[in-house]
């Protein structure tokens, strides 16, 4: 394993205590597109791979079975190209012959990449791989390693397989993107040292996906590397949209609708009004639509304070996909320094906003522990309350009920200084309290906590108002 390999600590510790077990084991690992699942394994297992495959985008079966004989045919050491098996059931029946030539000691770690991709429509990949599994593999000391990006298809057909599979998983590993301290140790670990506004203004843009991130370059401020990044003609992220949902899911319209619908607000929206924004009947398969994208990762729901079955809200939580659509889709930027640009206007001002409100979101495991009430049970939620004719709305993003008979109520503001607080910002923020208190008729203690980019400037608006303020570090606690 390399040295400089960043975080994924639990991960390989999953990893390698299938390694090390005195049985077999078939691991799956799940995860979106670019979020660094295929060097996982292969660090970890580097030297342990006897046998690997990465399945085709868009391929047939034969395309696939091919591709399968050339890893078997290189794998094997033979100078002679294997031949192609006419179905899956005889691919894996090669792949057994080539395993039992192998000594038991030490483990086997048997690799197959994509299988989603693999398992093309009435291929019977998943019917070959159970053979696989259930005479031969189940006796050896083997680990069999499945890993695929469309993260729904891999939970519905391997992880809750009713077939040959059928509870055959002994462990699985959803990996996600890197948070804001491991995004920290990775651009680090390639000698970019950011401060953490920077780096906040980076993961806004790019998210913590590591294959986005690798294409950071040290000596370019933040707003240089996204201009880059996704705006110059070469840029990886350019383009990145048109790609990144097709290669995921099957007839991807949809998906994509319900994206564009879903950032258009920024309180979330109804499942209602997400699907009649996004153009979707209410039956067909738009549920079955929300649910993989929300398993990866893309969306978000939630319940509002005091809701648990109706009323869930959605929210648009991929940070490149809100970042492509609010300034890159069908804009006219042309040449250099175009995000410098668009990072001195208003709209600049109301994205950056959002964006730092979903990394918060994001990271309330570091905030409870920033607070010192990570020992403490919580739930957190949003508070929503429509404004009337005589009264303005009120909105709050994020509050932690906590059952030490206390609720922190957030104030969540990206700002570039130390935030002063106004008379006009005191007043709207007493009346935001107010509203909650009367709308809940809660009777726990309330806690107004501000997250700020650099902190709080206190003055007379602020005292006895604000009871606790986190600055960006809170949000990169390990």
């Amino acid at each position: 394993m390399k040295k400089n390999f960043v975080g994924r600590e639990k991960e390989r510790q999953i990893l390698m205590e299938a390694l090390q077990s005195n049985e077999p084991e078939m691991v799956a690992v799940i995860g979106r597109r670019r979020v660094g699942k295929t060097f996982l394994i292969k660090q970890v297992y580097a030297e342990h791979i006897l046998f690997e495959v990465t399945g085709l985008q868009d391929a047939d079966l034969k395309k696939q079975l091919s591709n399968f004989s050339f890893a078997l045919s290189r794998h094997s050491g033979s100078k002679v190209p294997l031949k192609t098996p006419a179905n899956w059931l005889e691919a894996f029946q090669m792949l057994v012959l080539q395993l039992d030539q192998m000594p038991d000691e030490p483990k086997k770690v048997v690799f197959f990449d994509e299988v989603p991709w693999l398992a093309s429509k009435k291929s019977d990949f998943l019917t070959g791989l159970g053979f696989f599994w259930n005479s031969w593999a189940v006796n050896r000391n083997i680990v069999v390693v499945i890993c695929g990006s469309a993260a729904s298809w891999m939970i519905e057909k391997v992880v809750n397989n009713r077939g040959g599979l059928h509870n055959r998983i002994t462990r699985r590993i959803f990996l996600e993107p890197f948070n804001l301290a491991e995004t920290e140790a990775y651009l680090q670990s390639r000698n970019i040292h950011f401060n953490r506004y920077q780096i906040v203004e980076l993961y806004m843009a790019l998210g913590g996906i590591p294959h986005y991130l690798k294409e950071v370059k040290g000596g370019k401020s933040a707003v240089q590397n996204i201009d880059s990044i996704c705006f110059s003609k070469e840029g990886l992220l350019r383009d990145e949209f048109s790609r990144l949902y097709p290669a995921l899911f099957a007839n991807a319209e949809k998906h994509i609708a319900i994206i564009r619908a879903l950032a258009t607000s920024r309180q979330g929206l109804t499942r209602q009004k997400t699907v009649q924004l996004a153009g979707l009947s209410e039956g067909g398969n738009t549920s079955k639509v929300l649910v993989e994208l929300e398993r990866s990762g893309f969306i978000s729901s939630y319940f509002p304070f005091g809701k648990k079955k109706k009323g869930k809200l959605y929210r648009l939580t991929d940070e490149y996909s809100l970042f492509y659509l609010q300034f890159m889709e069908d804009k006219p930027h042309e040449g250099s320094q175009t995000w410098h640009h668009l990072s001195q206007t208003q709209e600049y001002k109301t994205w950056s906003g959002y964006a730092f409100e979903n990394i918060c979101l994001k990271h309330i495991p570091q905030i409870k522990k920033a607070l010192g009430i990570a020992g403490v049970y919580s739930r957190s939620s949003s508070f929503i309350k429509k404004g009337t004719e005589t009264e303005k709305g009120v909105q709050i993003d994020l509050l932690i009920d906590r059952k030490d008979k206390v609720i922190n109520l957030f104030e969540i503001k990206f700002y570039n200084a130390e935030l002063s607080i106004s008379a006009d910002y005191a007043r709207a923020l007493r009346e935001k309290i107010r509203v909650f208190q009367e709308t809940t008729d809660t009777r726990k203690h309330i806690m107004l906590t501000l997250i700020s980019t650099f902190g709080l400037k206190p003055n007379k608006h602020s005292l006895g108002l604000v009871d606790q303020v986190l600055g960006l570090d809170g949000l990169f606690e390990e």
